[in-house]
């Protein structure tokens, strides 16, 4: 039997197979709802593409259906353990944004636990976008909810909001293709111990502890093994 990514010498185990696939799946859901956006909104896709009834409903039902990848994977005990780290930000988190507002790349300059300080702002700033778009979504939608001076303002902030989100993942993408590790790490559960102790110096993981130095910077969260 092949053993796993996570297996092999010099590997940490970082995402378990469920929150790869909840990554996936929003991915492609968000990926989706930008698209049919794009073909709604820019006159060039839209004569492209047509059919702006199917577009119109792929798009509404993508952009609803985004949450439900997140939902579904709270019943896994390491993606709650995930999201909690994610919202925890500590002294050290400071001193990463700090770094990168200085350009200093250096990873001492730069101390990170499982998630950096730059991940962490991305997912809160997301999850809170995610969650506008889909009450000003609903507001356009369902035009009976309200009246006709909110539904303006739900249509104004949903259009700019949705080019923010357009331009922030982007630049998350931009970062992926900038780190292979980190996108193996995305793919296939595991990323050396190497790229750990130098990305993530305060990640603290059973094989970590013995790859990776361990600093009080950050103590462990509950549910941590």
């Amino acid at each position: 039997m092949m053993p796993r990514p996570s297996e092999l010498p010099g590997r940490i185990r970082r995402f378990t197979r469920a929150e790869r696939w909840i990554h996936r799946t929003t991915a492609a859901l968000t990926g989706l709802c930008l698209a049919t956006a794009g073909c709604l909104y820019l006159p060039p896709l839209a004569e492209l593409v047509g059919r702006r009834h199917l577009v119109v409903t792929v798009h509404e039902w993508s952009g609803l259906l985004i949450p439900a990848p997140a939902l579904l994977g709270l019943a896994s005990r390491a993606f709650r353990a995930d999201l909690r780290r994610l919202n925890r930000f500590g002294p050290h988190d400071r001193t990463w944004l700090r770094s990168a507002l200085r350009r200093d790349a250096r990873p001492a300059a730069r101390p990170a636990g499982k998630f950096n300080a730059g991940q962490k702002l991305y997912a809160s700033w997301s999850a809170g976008a995610a969650l506008v778009m889909l009450g000003t979504g609903l507001l356009m939608w369902f035009t009976g909810l309200a009246p006709l001076p909110w539904r303006t303002g739900a249509t104004f902030v949903h259009d700019w909001l949705a080019i923010a989100l357009a331009v922030a993942v982007a630049g998350h993408v931009m970062k992926a293709l900038a780190d292979p590790e980190a996108r193996r790490g995305m793919r296939t559960g595991s990323v050396a111990a190497e790229w750990a102790r130098r990305e993530h110096p305060l990640w603290r993981t059973p094989l970590a502890r013995r790859a990776v130095p361990v600093t009080p910077a950050e103590p462990p969260s509950p549910g941590r093994p």
